[in-house]
């Protein structure tokens, strides 16, 4: 595959707004999910929520794109720099050669919801003000990144579920490595709405405790929210330190629709293709952000792939512990994250685990460790099967 640069990359969550923070809550193994009621929902709950969302205001002249996902994603937009970064890429290549590429799986689904609080008691017509394209629509979070930065260029949304953002990253190098654009924003984001947490709730997946990836008492995930940028452009002037992106593996078992493969066969899958993608080979990779959702069929067959890949040495953890899952926003999340690693030289200690699970093989990490590192894998694996699994490089001196 053709290697892409991460140009300019940040990321939200509940860990706060921008890489800095981010960075020191990996360090420092801490977690951002907290217990609280929200919205109309009569049950607490463990939540990553983003802070000081509710008080956003989408710029004026993109008004019609209010909701609670897009206030997100605007917010994300305009951290560390990123925004500038990306209208200098404008200028270099035109507007019709900026791909956007974003991965959601419920967009701004909240709209909805509340405005069928509101519907007409007679007809039960939702109220008149309410704009399902710019708001609800799946593809309505590309369109408004694509108005922000006045784009032209293609702009699409995947929804894949839980993989749906790590997915952009290798259909943005297909765009690329075909000559169709020259630079593509990438990532994703998810917002906390009523029908994810009934959702999970209803299929007993979420925890009353923050999440415990790869413990031995685990019992479900913790429900966040979050945004994630990278804008990939191809490596021309890339210089010892930058970021690239280096391998992409896509698989689709479609074993069942909630439930992984139980001996990670896809998993395992994807993670070779990325492998053979970036022509390195097993030995090679430093660390793995897990997909470690913290449920017990999810962290047992992600375990069994990592496990007849990589064997039980090579570190790894799950981020998830920290910023909740993030479910369409979490691969970009957490690609993001492995950027961090990369560029920090450490090795992250997951958060809420205290007991690993004595039947699951790979070495989990409990405790950060400082360490250079120069190639990552991150995994991301969604409901249905749709398996992704990306490798990011640091170039060396």
């Amino acid at each position: 595959m053709l290697a892409l640069r991460l140009s300019a990359y940040t990321l939200t969550s509940a860990l706060g707004a921008g890489l800095a923070p981010h960075a020191d809550a990996l360090r420092r193994q801490r977690g951002g999910i907290v217990r609280k009621q929200w919205e109309t929902i009569d049950f607490a709950f463990c939540m990553g929520e983003v802070a000081g969302l509710d008080a956003t205001a989408i710029r004026s002249d993109l008004a019609r794109f209010d909701c609670r996902n897009n206030r997100l994603a605007q917010y994300a937009l305009e951290q560390d720099g990123f925004a500038e970064r990306v209208r200098e890429a404008v200028g270099r290549y035109g507007p019709d050669r900026v791909a956007v590429l974003l991965g959601s799986s419920t967009s701004g689904i909240l709209s909805s919801e509340i405005a069928y609080r509101h519907r007409d008691p007679a007809s039960g017509r939702l109220p008149g003000d309410h704009r399902y394209r710019e708001t609800h629509n799946a593809y309505s979070v590309a369109d408004f990144v694509r108005h922000y930065f006045d784009l032209a260029g293609p702009a699409c949304v995947i929804s894949t579920a839980c993989s749906s953002s790590a997915k952009v990253f290798g259909a943005a190098e297909r765009l690329i490595a075909l000559g169709l654009v020259d630079a593509a924003i990438v990532g994703g984001v998810d917002s906390l709405c009523l029908t994810t947490v009934y959702g999970f709730s209803s299929l007993q997946l979420v925890s009353p405790n923050p999440c415990r990836p790869f413990d031995a008492d685990r019992d479900g995930i913790s429900i966040g929210e979050g945004a994630a940028y990278a804008l990939l452009e191809r490596p021309h002037d890339a210089r010892p330190g930058s970021i690239l992106l280096t391998g992409v593996g896509e698989t689709s078992d479609a074993y069942h629709m909630s439930s992984p493969h139980p001996e990670g066969l896809g998993a395992r899958a994807a993670m070779t293709a990325a492998l053979q993608c970036a022509g390195l080979t097993a030995g090679d990779i430093d660390y793995i952000n897990l997909h470690g959702t913290a449920t017990p069929s999810n962290d047992a067959a992600e375990d069994a792939a990592v496990s007849a890949v990589f064997g039980t040495r090579l570190p790894c953890s799950s981020t998830k512990g920290h910023t909740g899952h993030t479910l369409g926003a979490a691969g970009g999340i957490e690609a993001i994250l492995c950027a961090i690693v990369l560029d920090g030289g450490f090795l992250p200690g997951g958060v809420g685990t205290e007991h690993l699970d004595p039947r699951l093989k790979s070495h989990y990490l409990l405790a950060t460790e400082e360490r250079p590192l120069r190639h990552v894998l991150s995994n991301s694996f969604g409901f249905g099967g749709s398996n992704c699994s990306l490798i990011f490089s640091r170039e060396a001196a």
